[in-house]
């Protein structure tokens, strides 16, 4: 039996109305791009923001985030050639659950969550992450309707994480929030490509089918490659009001039934 959806069908309504504003406006605030050493783990950082760390003891880290902004172009170069090698794509096959489903390509920090080393006390997380032999505590909030959103998403697409983080902080952090196992698959920063200093997910390394790919990210630079493939989310911090990801559940809803991702989104984005 089909699942009901957790809107009624007013609400259903408003909430395309609004977030086809949104789509029509194809862009959103991206995320903000901190000197801390401890945001090299979950930002899209570009190379002209990596500056002097406030953390001064953790300088193998800072070391290693300036090494990878530091690679020539012609390794990135090959690096990117390397991927569109016949063979080596992100995703593993499609499961027979999955057959005929649309892929999503899903964002992580300010679009699901928001994660920080400052004491949170509403935190619904605290996730260890140990840098260079010490343990420091993540502070995790989760966006208003995440497990609505995720719950309906899982029910309606091959799900798919996609983050710029490291899989050390990132791959706890989604254990704890997906507990239903919506994501088919999870990809970390070593599986974008370093593109004019910013860390890109390129939709054709997936090994899907692009007029059945989506991706679901607050970071227009995430997407720059495929930006008619994506559905934008504003960035969240910390507003409790919050209602995106609940406005966002309808507009999944109608896209999971497109034959062609582009023509669906371009009638979304229509004036």
């Amino acid at each position: 039996m089909e699942s009901r959806s957790i809107i009624t069908q007013v609400q259903r309504d408003e909430a395309l109305v609004f977030s086809k504003q949104v789509l029509v406006s194809k862009s959103s605030p991206k995320k903000p791009r901190g000197r801390s050493i401890f945001k090299a783990l979950f930002c899209c950082l570009r190379a002209q923001n990596v500056g002097q760390t406030a953390f001064g003891a953790n300088h193998g880290l800072h070391k290693e985030e300036t090494n990878t902004i530091a690679k020539s172009d012609l390794l990135q170069c090959l690096q990117y050639q390397f991927y569109q090698i016949p063979g080596t794509c992100l995703l593993p096959e499609v499961t027979q659950q999955d057959q005929g489903r649309i892929c999503v390509v899903i964002d992580l920090d300010e679009t699901l969550v928001h994660s920080s080393f400052k004491p949170i006390n509403n935190a619904d997380f605290i996730v260890p992450v140990e840098i260079e032999g010490t343990t420091h505590e993540v502070y995790v909030l989760k966006r208003p309707f995440v497990d609505e959103f995720l719950r309906r998403m899982g029910e309606l697409f091959e799900c798919v994480l996609f983050t710029a983080s490291l899989a050390k902080y990132a791959d706890p952090v989604t254990d704890l929030l997906d507990k239903c196992g919506v994501f088919r698959a999870r990809l970390f920063r070593e599986s974008c490509v370093f593109h004019q200093g910013c860390y890109v997910k390129d939709l054709s390394r997936l090994g899907r089918d692009l007029r059945k790919t989506l991706i679901l990210d607050n970071s227009p630079a995430s997407y720059i490659f495929h930006p008619e493939n994506a559905v934008p989310v504003q960035s969240w911090f910390d507003d409790m009001t919050d209602t995106e990801l609940l406005n966002l559940i309808p507009v999944f809803e109608e896209l999971s039934e497109a034959e062609d991702v582009y023509t669906s989104l371009g009638q979304l984005r229509a004036p």
